[in-house]
């Protein structure tokens, strides 16, 4: 199973809303952060990976750890003037919960060479899932945009 993701038509009109997959939750997490940037910006690829930033994120459960990992990206782009693509990802179980361990790579916004999209706003709690699927794992998120 390759890792990809899908944008959802139907579940919200005013927002917008996805559905990533992937073999593993990395892969999964991974395809949801690409979802999220392309949301931002036409084109991830022309994001040139100029700034790293390194997060460490902890939460009880895999659902909140995606949101705050999103939401991560939104926040860089609003405080920073950032487009982060997340590179490398590790999720370990930690005690009831888990730890997540993420480098992105960037660059500050360019108008002439990021064709800019939605402004993201944030990361929403509506429908948002993770769960383990028969071939892989499978997200669904909205975005506030």
């Amino acid at each position: 199973m390759t890792s990809g993701y899908r944008y959802l038509e139907e579940i919200a009109t005013a927002d917008v809303a996805f559905e990533a997959w992937g073999a593993t939750r990395e892969e999964t997490f991974l395809a949801a952060a690409d979802a999220t940037l392309n949301t931002m910006v036409e084109e991830i690829g022309a994001v040139a990976p100029r700034e790293r930033r390194v997060f460490s994120l902890s939460s009880d459960s895999l659902d909140l750890l995606l949101f705050d990992l999103l939401q991560e990206i939104v926040y860089r782009k609003d405080a920073e003037r950032l487009l982060l693509r997340i590179r490398d990802l590790r999720i370990e179980v930690a005690g009831p919960g888990y730890r997540l361990r993420a480098e992105a790579a960037g660059e500050t916004i360019d108008s002439g060479r990021h064709a800019l999209l939605a402004d993201v706003k944030a990361v929403t709690f509506h429908r948002l899932a993770v769960e383990r699927t028969p071939s892989g794992w499978r997200a669904v998120v909205v975005l506030d945009v």
